[in-house]
């Protein structure tokens, strides 16, 4: 006999031949239990899992990768800037220590027109500590990884599927492809910007395509960066200089990140290494000498979506599933962070007063917290591609006098790096480095 409090469930399918009928009582009792499932074991994930862990929370995740090919060294050649509030939530997390020295501290950030002179500085005062750190993604999902994979209260369901989920007033359950049952009162979605569980269940995302692609790279160069980002804007979007650790054997390093005209894209990719370098040593005015190659290249193209929705039924949407921006401000991971930090904070306090964690007052809590911040950077990011896009010598003046002004107007200059540490609006505990 089927469970009554199966009808008019809320139903995701994958492509399935035949659609499995929902578990019967039998299963139900056999199914293993937690707080949440969170289909996607990628940075916002697993990060995810280890907030709430850290706090006593169960987790299950899900996630169809291999480990083995996600670790291994060339999976991916991205950095990603950790931004200092960020930073906290994870040393109060555990996460920290694993981290410990593989980051480079980004000291700085000076922010111009080409190469043009004057522009805008961001330099905080030594004691307030760096405005972020530089980490290469395999490292960031290396520590993670481990980390929840220690994690007493973490369960990883690596290389599986939701193959059928089910989501009702009674909770929520999911059919993994190995065939077993699992069970939580709050499903969260972190499978990325194509995230199914989003599609699944009908959430409108705003959505367009940029006629940009960014090329990504590793680069070795003679100077030292000084721990100082660059972001130079260019008719064709923006060059990004990211300080990194120096290798091995010395060399002093920093990852690229490149914006150019779709149309440009392929013959870019495909210049020989030597030129390649070359042409980035030229776009960075030669401020950090000779260039060359120190790694392998990638490119990806640029869009932006925003989910109209962070939350539906038992359903919570964090990362790249519920928003992705342009890189024009290294922000992407840092939103992501941000909304794990509230869904904690959120979840914590709802499970301390004995709610159920699938209620919708505590959804709409998580909904109100993150909806307007997710909304104000994507925005602003948007808005920034598009000013620094516009062609001609009147536009360009523009965009001068306007990093001028930023630079003389403390206040203004105190905001913009506010933002970029990630300290703006109403911070969650673990963004001021404390636990819930």
């Amino acid at each position: 006999m089927r469970d009554n409090a199966l009808r008019g469930v809320t139903r995701s399918t994958r492509a399935l031949p035949t659609v499995a009928k929902p578990p019967r009582r039998a299963h139900l009792k056999r199914m293993e239990r937690y707080d949440v499932i969170i289909l996607g074991g990628g940075l916002v994930g697993l990060t995810l899992a280890t907030a709430l862990d850290a706090h006593g929370l169960t987790a299950a995740v899900v996630d169809p990768a291999d480990p083995a090919a996600t670790l291994a060294a060339g999976f991916d050649g991205r950095a990603s800037a950790v931004a200092s509030a960020s930073w906290r939530m994870l040393e109060a997390i555990g996460i920290g220590d694993r981290l410990a020295g593989l980051g480079c501290p980004i000291r700085s950030i000076e922010v111009s027109e080409g190469i043009a002179p004057g522009g805008l500085s961001f330099e905080p005062d030594a004691a307030d500590g760096p405005l972020g750190i530089m980490f290469e993604n395999r490292v960031l999902r290396a520590a993670l990884h481990a980390a929840a994979a220690d994690a007493p209260r973490v369960t990883l369901h690596m290389q599986s599927r939701a193959e059928e989920v089910l989501r009702d007033a009674a909770g929520v359950r999911v059919r993994l492809s190995e065939g077993k049952w699992i069970a939580a009162p709050l499903l969260i979605g972190a499978e990325g910007r194509a995230s199914p569980t989003r599609e699944s269940s009908g959430i409108r995302v705003a959505r367009w395509r940029y006629d940009h692609v960014a090329m990504i790279a590793s680069v070795s160069h003679a100077l030292p960066h000084g721990n100082v980002a660059h972001e130079i804007f260019y008719p064709a979007g923006p060059f990004a200089i990211l300080p990194m650790l120096n290798d091995a054997e010395g060399r002093h390093r920093s990852a690229i990140v490149w914006t150019v005209n779709a149309a440009d894209a392929p013959a870019t990719l495909a210049l020989p290494e030597r030129a390649f370098a070359a042409e980035a040593e030229k776009r960075c005015g030669g401020r950090l000498g000779a260039m060359a190659m120190a790694g392998p290249r990638s490119s990806y193209p640029l869009g932006f979506h925003h989910a109209a929705k962070i939350t539906a039924e038992r359903l919570a949407l964090v990362g790249d599933a519920a928003h992705g921006i342009h890189p024009i401000a290294g922000q992407g991971l840092n939103l992501g962070f941000r909304d794990v930090a509230a869904l904690t904070q959120v979840l914590v306090e709802g499970a301390r007063l004995g709610l159920d964690l699938g209620d919708a007052q505590l959804l709409a809590r998580y909904e109100r917290w993150r909806g307007l911040d997710t909304f104000l950077v994507a925005a602003a990011t948007d808005g920034l591609t598009r000013l620094f896009g516009v062609r001609g010598r009147t536009a360009s003046a523009v965009r001068r006098f306007g990093l001028g002004a930023v630079q003389r107007i403390a206040p203004l200059r105190q905001r913009f790096m506010a933002e970029a540490r990630g300290e703006t609006g109403t911070l969650p505990r673990l963004l001021e480095g404390l636990t819930v």
